[in-house]
């Protein structure tokens, strides 16, 4: 059972505000619709389709020699979200949302994103350094681009199903998919995918590894991620100097460490409206399974009470 039991109203949907899965689908979209805008414009002028190659889309993929990638050091993230072909664009977002969603719900709605562009970037420097360090591979480096969701998609599917095997899917049918079944799947159907893009079955391989020690670490109360949103909330702060943004102290400070006003050794339990949005504040940033069984509990009795 996870925290989205208890939640009632405040569950985060796919369109809430801020809401980050939405924004990497919203970002892939925008990125294919620029550059197949650019390439129709070129039709229609006339012009050879291989300068739109030379001239456009090398400038968002990633180039597998080093000395090209170094004249374009931005490619590293920008080619995690530069896609062409419809269908494939179709399917990363399909496997995006499902993983994703189901990420997004067992971790918080503050991790998908650095997870997504952890998985990407690792993904990105192994496909770099395989053609520059594997004789065969360097000989044909200088025709060889990296693009695609798909490598930051796999550390998204990896570390949801490690962060819970067991999640249900489809719980009509006869109590439901494991989600590990499901990702099985997804893995055969890259391994196929995979089966005339060799080069991409490492950076595969590396996003997955990714993926799986993300979740383990954060298990053990180290998030990558931290400091990629605090960057964000800063960054976003400079440019909204009417609205303060205050850097939040960490959790267990916050949480376990503030005893203002109570006595001491004294186990408050007090079911109360600002009570229960602290615990869900904690939630949406740690998970529920860094909840205190108290915690737990409060949520329990406030899904039966009402406030």
């Amino acid at each position: 059972m996870g925290y989205r039991d208890y939640l009632g109203p405040k569950k985060t949907s796919i369109w809430s505000d801020n809401n980050a899965l939405l924004m990497l689908i919203i970002l892939n979209i925008f990125v294919f619709i620029v550059l197949r805008f650019i390439l129709a414009v070129y039709g229609y002028s006339n012009l050879r389709s291989e300068n739109f190659y030379l001239n456009i889309f090398e400038w968002f993929s990633m180039p597998a020699r080093v000395s090209s990638f170094i004249t374009r050091p931005w490619t590293l993230i920008s080619a995690n979200f530069t896609q062409l072909d419809l269908w494939l664009l179709l399917s990363n977002m399909f496997w995006l949302w499902t993983y994703g969603f189901i990420f997004q719900d067992l971790t918080g709605n503050n991790r998908i994103i650095p997870l997504y562009l952890y998985g990407g970037v690792t993904g990105a420097i192994v496909f770099l350094v395989s053609y520059n360090v594997f004789p065969q591979m360097k000989a044909v480096a200088d025709h060889q681009l990296y693009f695609g969701a798909t490598t930051s998609i796999i550390a998204i599917a990896v570390g949801a199903t490690s962060s819970s095997p067991g999640y249900r899917l489809f719980p009509m049918i006869r109590g439901g998919i494991p989600l590990w079944v499901m990702t099985v799947a997804f893995g055969i159907i890259d391994i196929f995918y995979l089966s005339d893009k060799p080069a991409y079955f490492f950076p595969h391989l590396a996003a997955a590894l990714v993926g799986f020690f993300f979740v383990q670490s954060l298990k053990k109360g180290d998030d990558w991620g931290e400091w990629m949103n605090r960057s964000y909330l800063w960054v976003t702060s400079m440019f909204s100097p009417k609205k303060k943004t205050r850097l939040r102290r960490p959790i267990k400070q916050e949480v376990f460490y503030n005893t203002r006003g109570h006595q001491p050794f004294k186990k408050t339990s007090n079911l109360t409206q600002q009570r229960i949005d602290e615990i869900l504040d904690k939630i949406n940033l740690k998970g529920y399974e860094r909840l205190t069984e108290e915690e737990k509990e409060l949520l329990r009795r406030a899904s039966e009470e009402e406030l």
